[in-house]
């Protein structure tokens, strides 16, 4: 098994450097296994929704589904990320200092991996908190 970091995977993904998207092909597309860590996959979903690509949510689900495609590729826990894809994929949009937001990715991993933390130690994780409150629609969630 090999680990990739963020820019290989956005390599991969856009294709947007001839020289480079080669290289990352042939890892992603290779004979080994190729993991993805969480923080890889959180930096990668910021970058592609960012203002230079600015991808929305349904090409960013689109995203993860074709990554899970891949029999190569590995998620550091692809429970948690298999659940936080669910979970962004249901959130609804709200209405928060006077703007629509909407919970986003790396909010439904957060909190997919502290209720999967407590699944794996047996140990009950009552509560996820935060301020954000478009990350408050995702179920498990609590404000402070």
């Amino acid at each position: 098994m090999i680990a990739i970091d963020t820019n290989v995977l956005l390599r991969y993904l856009l294709q947007d450097d001839a020289k480079q998207a080669a290289k990352a092909n042939s890892l992603v597309l290779g004979t080994d296994e190729v993991l993805i860590t969480d923080v890889v996959l959180t930096e990668t979903i910021w970058t592609l929704k960012g203002k230079r690509y600015g991808l929305s949510k349904e090409q960013i689900i689109d995203v993860i589904h074709a990554l899970f495609a891949e029999s190569n590729i590995k998620f550091e826990d692809g429970y948690a990320v298999w659940g936080a894809l669910k979970d962004f994929m249901n959130a609804k949009p709200i209405k928060a200092g006077g703007k629509i937001k909407q919970a986003d990715f790396p909010d439904a991993l957060i909190v997919n991996k502290a209720k999967r933390y407590g699944q794996l130690n047996k140990t009950e994780i009552s509560a996820i908190y935060t301020f954000d409150k478009a990350a408050l629609e995702i179920d498990g969630t609590e404000e402070p």
